[in-house]
């Protein structure tokens, strides 16, 4: 009985805890703040390192929102506003999977657009030689 509800606890603490969602902040990021900043999720993502970003969203995203208030002027009042921060723990966690030195490539609808498709050459059928 008691085992049981040590584990309850546990699992409450830890969905607390685990609020943030990578997928959601791709989307939030895709959707609310693309078009301010003029750049797709792979060329904001690469902007830092995983260990810059994880700084930059400290104390509610206060870095985050210095950084990209004097980057962007025109989007202080949108970076300032009390609201975004349930927005910018998912930005935040995006940021963090995607980051320049994580290895992780995000997949954000018009980066897969750009990509070149691979041209195969016509190659000779070998099908005669086999009769």
């Amino acid at each position: 009985m008691m085992g049981k509800s040590i584990l309850a606890v546990f699992v409450l603490l830890f969905s607390m805890t685990a609020t943030a969602d990578v997928n959601k902040g791709k989307r939030y990021y895709m959707k609310s703040f693309k078009q301010k900043f003029k750049m797709n999720g792979l060329a904001f993502t690469q902007l830092h390192t995983a260990e810059e970003w994880s700084v930059l969203f400290e104390e509610e995203g206060k870095g985050f929102i210095s950084e990209f208030s004097r980057k962007y002027p025109e989007q202080k009042a949108f970076l300032e506003d009390p609201k975004l921060w349930k927005k910018l723990q998912h930005v935040r966690d995006f940021a963090i999977e995607y980051a320049k030195d994580s290895g992780n490539i995000p997949s954000c609808g018009e980066d897969e657009a750009t990509e070149t498709p691979i041209e195969l050459e016509p190659q000779e059928s070998s099908s005669e030689a086999l009769f």
